[in-house]
C-alpha cells in the first residue's frame, strides 16, 4: 500500500505539527530517479542534463554536432548507468559511472548520479562529495541542485536543502519543477513551515495534478486550515482513481464529514472497509476517532 503522507496529523484549526516519521521511500525514489531517467536521447539537444544546465552561464550548450568523442562515450555510459540504477543494479550502475568519468572526468551529470548511487549505498560522505563536484563543474545545473537538495533534506539539513531547491526552481529552463516543488514542500513540513509547504505543494499540484503524493499532502494541509471545500476537490480526484489508498479514503471521510455529506462518508467508509479492513484508518473509523 502506498503511503502518501509527509507528516503527522493534528486537529483542524490547530497549528500543524511536523511528523517524525521516516521519509517516504516511494516518493524519495521517484524524485531521485526523476532527473536521471531523462538522460536517454538527450544528445539531440545537449549533453547530460539538457540545456537547463547551461542557463545563465553564457556558455553555449553542446549539441550532437559538436559533441567531443570523449563526452559522447561518457554520455552513453551514463545512460546505461541510469538504466541499471533504475533497475536496482547499483553496483553495475556504479561501474558504468566510473567508465563514464574515465571517458570524460569533467562530465558533471556523472557525478550527480554517482551521488545518488552512494546515497543508496548509505555512503553519505561520498555522496556529498559527488554532488559538490557536480555543482563545482556547473554551478547552474538545476538537476544536480535538486539531487543535492534531496540528500541534504534526508540528512535533516533542511534549510540548506530548501535553498538548493529554490536555486533550481529559479532556472526558467528547468523541466523538473513539479518534483522539486514536491520535495521542497516535504522538506518545509519537516522544518515546521506548514504555510510555506502548502504553497510549494499547491504550485507542484498546478504543474502535476495527477501526482497522488502532492495531492494528498495539499488536501491534508487545506483540511487542517479548515479549507474543506478546497480539500474536497483535491482528495476526490485521488479517491476517484486507482491511486486511492487507506490514507486518502480516511482523509476523504473526514473532509466529507466536515461538509455534512453523510452519504459520501458512508460510501467512502464502505470502500475503506472492503479494501483495507486491517488498516489503522479503518480501526480509527470504527472508533469514531475523526480528530486523531
Amino acid at each position: 500500500m502506498n503511503d502518501f503522507s509527509a507528516r503527522s496529523e493534528t486537529l483542524p484549526g490547530s497549528a500543524p505539527q511536523v511528523g517524525r516519521s521516516a521519509w517516504l521511500v516511494r516518493a524519495l525514489g521517484m524524485l531521485l530517479l526523476g532527473v536521471m531517467l531523462g538522460l536517454g536521447g538527450c544528445a539531440a539537444t545537449s549533453v547530460g542534463t539538457s540545456a537547463n544546465a547551461s542557463a545563465g552561464t553564457g556558455t553555449e550548450p553542446i549539441t550532437e554536432s559538436d559533441e567531443p568523442e570523449g563526452r559522447k562515450r561518457a554520455r552513453l555510459r551514463l545512460e546505461l548507468a541510469a538504466g541499471y540504477f533504475e533497475q536496482g543494479q547499483t553496483s553495475v550502475a556504479l561501474d558504468q559511472i566510473k567508465q563514464s568519468l574515465a571517458a570524460d572526468a569533467s562530465f558533471g551529470p556523472a557525478y550527480s548520479l554517482r551521488g545518488l548511487v552512494y546515497m543508496r549505498l548509505n555512503e553519505p560522505v561520498l555522496a556529498e562529495e559527488s554532488f559538490r563536484r557536480a555543482l563545482q563543474i556547473n554551478p547552474r545545473d538545476a538537476d544536480a541542485m535538486h539531487n543535492y537538495g534531496v540528500f541534504l533534506c534526508q540528512r535533516q539539513r533542511y534549510a540548506e536543502g530548501v535553498a538548493l531547491f529554490r536555486s533550481a526552481l529559479s532556472n526558467p529552463l528547468y523541466v523538473n519543477q513539479a518534483k522539486t516543488l514536491m520535495m521542497q514542500g516535504t522538506c518545509q513540513l519537516r522544518m515546521g513551515q506548514a504555510a510555506e509547504a502548502e504553497a510549494s505543494f499547491a504550485r507542484s499540484y498546478e504543474l502535476d495534478p495527477a501526482n497522488p503524493f502532492v495531492g494528498y499532502n495539499l488536501a491534508n494541509l487545506e483540511y487542517l486550515r479548515g479549507e474543506f471545500t478546497k480539500a474536497q476537490f483535491v482528495i476526490r480526484r485521488i479517491n476517484n482513481s486507482e491511486q486511492a489508498n487507506s490514507e486518502t479514503l480516511w482523509l476523504g471521510i473526514k473532509i466529507e464529514r466536515r461538509l455534512n455529506n453523510v452519504q459520501v462518508v458512508e460510501q467512502l467508509a464502505q470502500q475503506l472497509q472492503r479494501r483495507f479492513p486491517r488498516s489503522k484508518e479503518w480501526a480509527s473509523y470504527q472508533r469514531g476517532a475523526f480528530n486523531e
